[in-house]
């Protein structure tokens, strides 16, 4: 099979399969004996828009096929006549030379009968008709294209839109399939007589790149004041000019707008962070290439693949030798780089000695902007100047995050670069009715699975926020006309009150579809489960530790730290976190002293806080409404029983005086406390955590706590307390797999938001696997609610075909 230039295991390359409707395997050596008349073949997987015709041209011309080939709404179309042995060859270098983007999941092989050889091999106009193709992701500019933009010999010198088949904007300005120039926003700019000869030359890498332009008639590019006057200036130098000045600039990138300032200004990023309301949250930095990054983080050989990659993702790194401005992650051990993905930013950055910030281009928790004047009402109160151009991008996409581990590289968010690359399935689901499956609240997104491929779309936000939810309707409506997709059946998050269960029950009456409701982790169990489905599998039930915030339960409880068996047809909770009060519900969530009081409540009854005395905490609960807190769970007033390991994360982090009060993002307590553990968990002992069977499984913390507290008095270094912590839990789920029935070699599947957490999500791997058992972790989807929709969407298709679907082993 073709395998595309990172080697990501973030790239899901399934087995190709070769299968011919003329009887035979279509490549077994009899065949060599066989003149064929011809040969129909289609190629299905990621095949457009990658210059997959022009490469089969050459290919054809190569070898002396004739024929024609042309993309439809199934794939490449390819009608070859030639020897049979020829056309082994041919079928034989299809597969294993096809170009750089292009992922083939099927070649189908049929005869040809009664017709005459043609001439010249050709490449013929596209055909319309059922889409069953994948949409290739947007890719990062390719070497050659950087070449001709830094060459001042090269008519494209300095050209910020250059592209080719191998990079460019794909998703970002596609209208809908198939991908020809007309269905994208280039469709504006006609192309000059030097592009037209370069798009329908098949011998060009060009030939049909469909957002191809030059400096003649591409996009134009300006520099604009915040009065909306345009600098007569160059506008990439007056940009780079006024980044080092200090001020702060929005950039139209490539799939939305984005804030720019420089990464060693201290003053300007608090300027940003105070007119973005963005007090906290850890911002991104692009640098000029992987030497510059080296300057301020360690980076191995996989992190460096990763962002040299066409997909060019944020990357997370640990921080090292130089320092940039503090506040760019304050409190943090790492930092989230990546290089440019345009030739736009390659410019600038070239002009530039530093990194930059680059973060989102949009109000705290509203959608990336996209449209110009969109930028100029909503940005003009942020920002000191736009770098704009007047090519439109059609469809929003925020930057994909990924980190790289002793387990792999695991998504954090999928969006520019990623999505929306099928993901291949089992071949068992190839007969399941097409499903959309909605997602969750959080990290909003939705699944569309048409048998063996499902498509996972970008990011989209929390749809909590008004406008993001109307982003998350409009880019549903959209992909489901760009796919011609017409569910059979809608899958929901169990959680009555989601926007999103609720649009998917509005649109499965409107639609006639059958509605299934998946509980939330079982998704993201199924979610993990779904990246490994293969035919070289046997096992179809397997445990699974799934940790994060919050979910609706099956018995209308709030979980967060489970312990599961089953498979995508259905599964058992084995075991859990022991349930804690959650005081004030989504209160809780945003201040971390509510949990800590509840955990210590727990762990020492109502009079916990005269335990302690000589601890911080004491003068810290003093300030603070404890005793109407205390009151509301003896009562049980508003204080849901709650399973969840992410907010046991925000209870320790408040005991050792991280967000006491409130975080002011999701997951910035956990974040902070895993920095803190880092370069301490290979020293400390782990803290006790119980494992007992009472019948099911109960992981409690109250010897974790007594622990805890004396460490407090004792004035350890809360690094050491948080490392403590980390071992502590890595060492209590391993007891509880343990006590769940697992026995070597059984396969366990990590999942939840809380397995971001690398330490956590290395740990219990190691141990797991010291044990002898499979550990399966994410590498694909995220194992955030990001990846919810991905598990609802197999198992609402296995629950449909009633199948049992093979796990890779």
């Amino acid at each position: 099979m073709c395998l595309n230039s990172s080697s990501m295991k973030i790239a899901q390359f399934a087995p190709l399969m070769l299968k011919s409707n003329s009887g035979g395997d279509a490549t077994s050596p009899n065949r060599l004996q066989v003149i064929w008349m011809g040969k129909r073949i289609l190629v299905k997987g990621l095949v457009q828009g990658v210059g997959f015709r022009p490469f089969v041209w050459r290919l054809a011309r190569e070898l002396g096929v004739t024929g024609h080939v042309f993309n439809d709404g199934a794939g490449v179309q390819i009608e070859v006549y030639a020897r049979s042995e020829t056309l082994d060859t041919f079928l034989v270098r299809l597969k294993t030379e096809c170009p750089i983007l292009a992922r083939i999941d099927l070649i189908d092989v049929s005869s040809c009968q009664n017709k005459s050889p043609p001439g010249l091999f050709r490449i013929i106009h596209s055909e319309d008709g059922h889409v069953s193709t994948g949409v290739v992701p947007d890719a990062a500019t390719c070497p050659a294209c950087l070449a001709e933009i830094m060459d001042p010999a090269n008519r494209r010198y300095g050209h910020p839109f250059s592209n080719c088949t191998h990079c460019g904007p794909r998703l970002s300005i596609l209208r809908h399939i198939p991908y020809d120039r007309a269905s994208t926003t280039m469709s504006v700019f006609p192309m000059c007589s030097a592009c037209r000869l370069e798009y329908e030359n098949p011998a060009d890498r060009r030939f049909h790149a469909q957002p191809i332009a030059c400096p003649d008639c591409g996009p134009d590019i300006w520099y604009e004041n915040t009065d909306r006057s345009i600098s007569k200036r160059d506008p990439i130098k007056t940009a780079a000019s006024n980044l080092k000045a200090g001020k702060i600039l929005t950039i139209k990138g490539l799939g939305g707008f984005q804030i720019a300032v420089d990464a060693g200004n201290e003053k300007a990023i608090a300027e940003l962070r105070k007119r973005k309301h963005r007090p906290d949250k850890p911002l991104a930095l692009m640098a000029r290439d992987l030497d510059q990054i080296r300057d301020y983080c360690r980076l191995n050989s996989d992190e460096a693949t990763l962002l040299a990659g066409s997909a060019a993702p944020i990357v997370l790194l640990q921080k090292f030798g130089q320092n940039l401005a503090q506040n760019i992650a304050d409190g943090q051990d790492s930092l989230g780089f990546m290089l440019p993905g345009t030739p736009l930013h390659h410019l600038l950055m070239a002009e530039l000695q530093r990194p930059i910030v680059l973060t989102s281009g949009n109000l705290s928790d509203n959608p990336q902007e996209i449209g110009n004047e969109g930028a100029r009402r909503q940005l003009a109160g942020i920002v000191d100047g736009f770098l704009m151009h007047d090519r439109e991008i059609y469809n929003r996409l925020d930057d994909s995050v990924v980190r790289s581990d002793r387990a792999g590289p695991a998504v954090l968010r999928r969006a520019r670069g990623l999505a929306p690359a099928s993901i291949r399935l089992s071949p068992k689901l190839a007969d399941a009715p097409r499903v959309l499956a909605m997602g969750g609240e959080l990290k909003g997104s939705f699944c569309m699975l048409n048998g063996q491929d499902a498509v996972l779309s970008q990011h989209i936000g929390d749809l909590e926020n008004a406008k993001t939810f109307a982003d998350y309707k409009r880019m549903l409506k959209h992909y489901l006309e760009l796919y011609r997709f017409e569910p059979e059946v809608i899958a929901v998050d169990c959680h009555p009150q989601y926007l999103s269960t609720v649009y998917g029950e509005q649109l499965a009456d409107e639609q006639g579809a059958d509605l299934v409701r998946v509980q939330h982790h079982h998704a993201h169990f199924a979610a993990c489960l779904a990246e490994h489905s293969d035919t070289s599998g046997s096992i179809e039930t397997v445990h699974g530790i799934i940790l994060d915030g919050l979910g609706w339960g099956d018995d209308d409880t709030v979980w967060g730290g489970e312990l599961l068996k089953g498979g995508f047809s259905g599964f058992e909770r084995l075991g859990h976190f022991k349930p804690v009060p959650l005081p004030g519900g989504a209160a809780a969530i945003r201040e971390p002293w509510r949990n800590l009081a509840a955990h210590l409540f727990d762990a020492f009854g109502p009079n916990y806080r005269d335990r302690l005395g000589g601890t911080q905490l004491s003068k810290a609960f003093a300030e603070m409404p404890v005793s109407v807190l205390d009151q509301m769970m003896l009562t049980g007033v508003n204080t849901p029983a709650s399973s969840s390991a992410g907010r046991l994360f925000d209870a320790v982090a408040a005991a050792l005086g991280i967000c006491f009060h409130r975080q002011s993002f999701e997951g910035q307590a956990a974040m902070l406390l895993e920095s803190l553990a880092r370069s301490h968990v290979e020293t400390q002992i782990a803290y006790p955590v119980t494992a007992s069977l009472q019948p099911a499984v109960l992981l409690s913390f109250g010897e974790m706590w007594l622990e805890l507290v004396t460490d407090l008095k004792r004035n350890i270094p809360i690094e050491q307390i948080a490392a403590r912590f980390h071992l502590g839990l890595i060492d209590g789920l391993a007891k509880a797999v343990q006590l769940s029935g697992a026995r070597p070699p059984e396969t366990i599947v990590l999942s939840g938001g809380v397995f971001q957490n690398a330490i956590l999500r290395d740990g219990v791997s190691r141990k797991l696997q010291r044990d002898g058992h499979n550990v399966l972790t994410h590498h694909i989807a995220p194992a955030n609610d990001g990846g919810l929709a991905l598990g609802q969407a197999v198992i609402a298709a296995a629950i449909s075909t009633d199948v049992q679907v093979p796990i890779l082993d």
